[in-house]
């Protein structure tokens, strides 16, 4: 009997989507920590049988996202915020791994998609001054800048093409990634000027894909991330620790 074809596996495609999408409930503080889920109530939630449901949950427990406290009801992870400072540690290392691996393996046509979005970006931010010139909300412009500056987060993520690293970097961030837009929607909001230096580095991540150069893709996006971190940690009143530093060699003999 011949096997059937990918596209047939419908368990293992509505577990895939069902782990996504309780993924980013929890990622986008949809579902806080400790707060209680049962099989059933997301089976109904997402119009799925159980059984994709269970998969999803074995998934997100090997994450640490959810912890079991009954045969069939998990909780959100609750983590420490000093863990959540590590991690953000952890994340801006990875999103230099990345560039460094981007910059090996991207191709010709994912780099001009990467242009594009920033192409993108650039019209959205004009939409955004304009609105404010005019006095008008720009609410719903800067939301969708915000999402295209995260696109190209995402593409840069598979243009590593590290399934391994992908996953470290999305297990990494999920516990701030609410936090983090919102901190960033406050400066995109407050400073008119919010986005010109950011998108010049991202243009310069760009050229030093194009150019190969691993080394000063990873230092980009080492800089962009950190800064970031720094901002996060200033904006919800936690210290910025001084820049690790690499031991002095001893003199050669």
């Amino acid at each position: 009997m011949p096997r059937p074809p990918l596209h047939e596996l419908t368990t293992e495609t509505l577990a895939d989507r069902a782990y996504r999408a309780v993924h980013e409930a929890i990622g986008s503080g949809e579902l806080r920590p400790g707060e209680r889920i049962t099989e059933r109530g997301l089976a109904e939630r997402l119009s799925v049988s159980p059984t994709p449901i269970r998969e999803a949950i074995r998934r997100l427990e090997q994450d640490g996202l959810v912890e079991r406290t009954g045969p069939r009801t998990v909780v959100v992870a609750t983590i420490g915020e000093a863990a959540v400072q590590d991690l953000a540690e952890v994340q801006v290392a990875l999103r230099g791994l990345v560039a460094r691996f981007a910059a090996r393996h991207a191709t010709p046509a994912q780099l001009d998609h990467l242009d594009e979005i920033l192409d993108d970006a650039d019209d959205l931010a004009i939409l955004v001054q304009q609105h404010r010139a005019a006095g008008r909300s720009a609410d719903r412009q800067i939301t969708a800048l915000l999402d295209t500056m995260q696109r190209f987060n995402d593409t840069v993520t598979a243009c590593a093409g590290n399934p391994v690293l992908a996953r470290l970097l999305e297990q990494t961030s999920v516990f701030s990634r609410a936090e983090r837009r919102t901190r960033l929607l406050e400066r995109v909001t407050a400073d008119d000027r919010f986005g010109v230096d950011r998108y010049a580095s991202h243009r310069a991540l760009v050229r030093a894909l194009r150019a190969g150069d691993s080394a000063e893709a990873e230092r980009i996006v080492t800089e962009d991330a950190r800064g970031g971190l720094d901002d996060l940690r200033r904006a919800t009143g936690h210290p910025v620790p001084d820049q690790l530093t690499a031991p002095e060699q001893p003199p050669a003999s």
